[in-house]
């Protein structure tokens, strides 16, 4: 049955964001008794799969406390079937009703991929470059849309269609995740950081968002 948990999810960190943007953060449940009362169970309200990026500090960014966030995070947030994993173990175990997606300007995997594929790109070690490998569809495509060479792509174009694929991929790679949005249990969010600003502005939203509500802190 649909409910309006994705949305409330979704509201709660909207509103972390918006104290974390206005330097008013109020560091939620990171006290001792939060602490102990987490230390046999854990009941997340959203699982955040984002950038390693260090200045993509879930918590901090949402003002989010212990145990609020079920956070996966690698070098730009591609998917890989551990991902897929960890993201099902939360939909499906701990029965988090949100998954955001985070990416961001300025982003290093973006810039290589982008790089890589300029005529006389040095080779990427090759663990690198099996990371990357997965971001460069993102930046042929935008490439051929806008009519350049690849190497001369847009970074903030690529990270948002590469964040737009991420999301897409997800849902066709884990049945459990597809079918829970299409039961309405499960919304996605896929939303852009600014390291400026510390606003995370969604892009695509996928699944039972669609009800406003101002949820708890």
């Amino acid at each position: 049955m649909p409910t309006s948990r994705p949305s409330k999810a979704w509201s709660v960190m909207l509103r972390g964001n918006a104290r974390f943007v206005a330097g008013e953060p109020l560091h939620p449940r990171q006290d001792v008794e939060r602490r102990e009362s987490l230390a046999n169970q854990q009941q997340p309200d959203v699982v955040l799969f984002g950038c390693s990026d260090s200045r993509l500090a879930a918590e901090i960014i949402f003002d989010k406390g212990l145990g609020d966030l079920f956070v996966v995070r690698n070098a730009g947030q591609v998917i890989s079937d551990s991902v897929v994993g960890s993201l099902e173990y939360a939909v499906g175990v701990l029965h988090v009703p949100l998954i955001v997606v985070l990416g961001h300007d300025q982003c290093g995997a973006v810039r290589a991929a982008i790089d890589s594929l300029a005529p006389d790109a040095t080779p990427l070690p090759p663990h690198i470059n099996n990371l990357i490998e997965q971001i460069t569809p993102a930046v042929k495509r935008v490439a051929k849309a806008r009519e350049v060479n690849p190497w001369e792509a847009d970074a903030f174009e690529v990270g948002r269609e590469h964040l737009r694929h991420t999301v897409a991929e997800l849902l066709e790679r884990s049945e459990m995740i597809s079918d829970a949005v299409a039961a309405g249990i499960l919304g996605i969010v896929g939303a852009n950081y600014k390291l400026l600003e510390g606003t995370a502005v969604p892009d695509i939203i996928v699944g039972n968002l669609e009800t406003t509500s101002t949820g708890a802190m």
